[in-house]
This record gives C-alpha cells, sequence and structure tokens, in this order.
C-alpha cells in the first residue's frame, strides 16, 4: 500500500514499517493510538490508511472520530466481521450470505464438539473464534485430525474461547476484495491465494504463500453469481445493521458445485493478495480511498492493467511454527530483474546497515507478464537470486490446474 500510494503522488510514513519502506517509524507501533495521532499532528498527516487487522479491532477508527484526522477502516464493530469468526458466522446468516453449515462451541465444551467432529467423519474445518494471524483454521479429513486440532487449539489457547466447527466445502477458493462505503462497493481484480505451506496444497495453514490474479476462470457468470449470492447481501446486512464502514472488505470464497459459499470476511486488504492486487490495479487507489471517506464512491471507475501478476512469498525456514531462527543475511535484491517488484514483510536493518530476516514471511516478489504462465515463469527465475540462511518457496504459485466448475449455479 505504501508504494501504490506512493506512486499514485501521496507523501507516506508507515509506522512501524520495515527496512524497505522509506518513511517507516519502526519506534511507533500500530496499536499505540496516542502516538499515531501525536506523529500526525506533528507531520501533518491528515489521512491514516490501515492495514493490518489488529489496529482495526482494536478500534483506531473510532479512536480518531471527531478529529480531523481521516481514518481509512472500519470501526471497531465493522471490524468484527473479521476479529470473531462466532459473530461473523451469525452475520451471514442473518443477511442470507451464502455459506457452510457450522456449530459454535466453548472451551469448556470440548468434548462436544469432539463428539461433532466424530459424527461428521472428521471432515471439517476447525476455525478459532479470535484473530490468528491466518493460522487459526485446520482443515481435516478424519476424525484423528480434527481431534488433533481441537486439541491444538487447547494447548494454544488458554482459558476460556469460543471456535466452530464447519462442514467442510469442496472447490477452489479465490479472493474477491473491493473498497466499500458500506452502501456502493469497488472490486478488485479476482485473485487466487496459497494458504498451505507446502506445494499440492498440502501441509499447515499459513498467512498466505503467495498469489495471483487475475484468476482465468472467475469468468462473468461466476462474479455474477458471487455478487448476487454474497456481495449484495453483505452490503444489505451492512446497511441494516448501520455499520459505519469505510474500508477494504475481503471476501474468501469456495466455488462448489451449489454455487459460491463465502468462507471467511477479513476487513483490510489481504496478504499476499495486496502484493498482486495492487500492481494490478491502474487505477488511484489514493482517489478510491479519498472518494470512499468523501461519499463520492458511486462516481469512480476502477481500471486494471492488462496481463497477469504473480507473487511468490519467501519465507524464513521453520515457519508458520511460533517459533524459529531469524536475524540471516538477505542477499540478491540487487540482482533483480527491474520488472520485478520485491515488497518487504518481516525484514529490518542491523546497527551496521545489513539487510537480514526478522519473522516468518519475508519478502513477496511479484512478476507481470501477458499469460499467466509467463508471469509465473518469470517470477520463479528471478527468485532464485535471492537468499538467506533456510530459505524456502512453495513451488506452485499460480499453477493450479484449471478447475471444471459444475453443479447449481
Amino acid at each position: 500500500m505504501a508504494w501504490k500510494l506512493a506512486r499514485d503522488g501521496a507523501t507516506v510514513h508507515v509506522l512501524p514499517g520495515n527496512a524497505g519502506i522509506p518513511n517507516s517509524h519502526p519506534e511507533i507501533s500500530a496499536t499505540d493510538f496516542p502516538a499515531i495521532k501525536t506523529f500526525c499532528e506533528e507531520n501533518g498527516v491528515k489521512l491514516v490508511v490501515v492495514g493490518p487487522e489488529a489496529p482495526l479491532a482494536a478500534g483506531v477508527t473510532d479512536f480518531f472520530q471527531g478529529s480531523d484526522i481521516r481514518v481509512f477502516g472500519p470501526g471497531r464493530a465493522g471490524a468484527t466481521l473479521e476479529s470473531s469468526k462466532v459473530w461473523s458466522k451469525d452475520f451471514m446468516r442473518r443477511h442470507g450470505v451464502a455459506t457452510a453449515l457450522s456449530w459454535q462451541f466453548r472451551s469448556d465444551k470440548m468434548e462436544a464438539a469432539r463428539a461433532k467432529a466424530a459424527e461428521l467423519n472428521g471432515d471439517v474445518v476447525v476455525k478459532f473464534d479470535g484473530l490468528a494471524a491466518g493460522k487459526g483454521v485446520y482443515v481435516c479429513s478424519s476424525v484423528e485430525e480434527a481431534h488433533a486440532a481441537l486439541d491444538d487449539l487447547a494447548r494454544l489457547h488458554s482459558g476460556w474461547f469460543s471456535f466452530l466447527l464447519e462442514e467442510k466445502l469442496t472447490g477452489p477458493e479465490i479472493s474477491i476484495i473491493g473498497i466499500t462505503d458500506g452502501n456502493r462497493i469497488r472490486l478488485l481484480s479476482p485473485s487466487q491465494d496459497h494458504k498451505q505451506l507446502l506445494a499440492g496444497d498440502q501441509g499447515p495453514n499459513t498467512g498466505g504463500m503467495g498469489a495471483y490474479c487475475p484468476v482465468p476462470f472467475a469468468d462473468d457468470n461466476v462474479l455474477a453469481a458471487i455478487r448476487t449470492d454474497i456481495v449484495d447481501p453483505t452490503l444489505r446486512g451492512l446497511q441494516n445493521e448501520q455499520f459505519d464502514f469505510n474500508g477494504f472488505l475481503y471476501f474468501g470464497i469456495m466455488l462448489t458445485p451449489q454455487g459460491p459459499k463465502l468462507l471467511e470476511y477479513n476487513t483490510r486488504l489481504g496478504d499476499p493478495e495486496a502484493e498482486v492486487l495492487l500492481p494490478a490495479l491502474e487505477s488511484s487507489l489514493l482517489e478510491l480511498i479519498e472518494a470512499t471517506l468523501d461519499g463520492t464512491l458511486q462516481q469512480t471507475v476502477v481500471r486494471q492493467r492488462r496481463g497477469h501478476y504473480v507473487g511468490v512469498v519467501l519465507a524464513s525456514g521453520g515457519y508458520p511454527a511460533a517459533s524459529f531462527p531469524t536475524g540471516f543475511p538477505i542477499t540478491g535484491l540487487d540482482q533483480l530483474h527491474p520488472s520485478i517488484l520485491a515488497f518487504h514483510g518481516a525484514t529490518k536493518r542491523t546497527e551496521t546497515g545489513e539487510l537480514v530476516t526478522n519473522g516468518g514471511r519475508v519478502l513477496v516478489l511479484v512478476g507481470h507478464g501477458e499469460e499467466l504462465e509467463d508471469a509465473v515463469q518469470h517470477v520463479y527465475r528471478e527468485a532464485e537470486k535471492v537468499n538467506f540462511q533456510d530459505v524456502y518457496i512453495r513451488t506452485d504459485i499460480g499453477q493450479r490446474p484449471e478447475p471444471t466448475l459444475a453443479g447449481n449455479w
């Protein structure tokens, strides 16, 4: 977002930022709202664009209400669409959004959950109720896997918590992300994330190992069904419940034989989709944001660039475990082809200025091509030039076999 907004003519500061973003301010936390306000006042900042979910859930937009600093992002109430899977599922039911069947449990009813998972032959998805950095979802195919997921929840979250068991849907997944004022929405290009760590959609869930856009099989018929069954009912729900919702709205969707079904909302742009969607966006993101806040979104048109964009995550060895070594030097970025975009995630600089790893998903490299395969080959060829100790790259981003959509559409 910093890269795109700067290209749109904005002067951008990022709190806390990282080693790859100019005007980063690592001394300020994204949830230290008084410090953010002081920074804005001292630097003449009049617009805050929120990236991560934590400050939204903590109420950053509510904090700035009544000030002359505008915030692009929903208030705490709207952010609950992402921060609580249980509340979000209830919202879907209330407003007729197509979604999977689900059953809600509390941590003190774990045995009942284990019995329900067994009743469903373990063919379930287990979802922790709160924010979990993209790692609170367990897709299970057996009773043993379901029970292991429930055991893991109990191990990771002490005390009282809620969670869901959902029927496991089948079909390809796509991400639909829009900019909305709660009444109208402008959709970006359809994209597809790759959540599992390993090629072939194997291994544990992550925050995302790569993405591409547009999605070839998301044709006009598919998008029309998504609009009718998911997007429009969501907007009606926002209006009926009178959320003050200005921001990004992410729809994680599975294209089942019975039609599109909503898996989850995010109330932010989403990562790693952002790294392909924003290079693909020809329109000014800054103008779209300002139009949303000004109430003129209906007068805007979203223009997309030609071709395909593929983003590949370079992750630390050991990710997505709770802990793994970091602080390894990163080399090869200066050898990349000029057309490759290198977006920093978990990077920092040492006291001597050396660029090192500082977390799980370290970098996202993005390539462009007229055809999807061109973009895939380009970005993987360039990714070989970048190195750090135990670097891990999923090898099949943008290379899933194109599905045949059939059923009750």
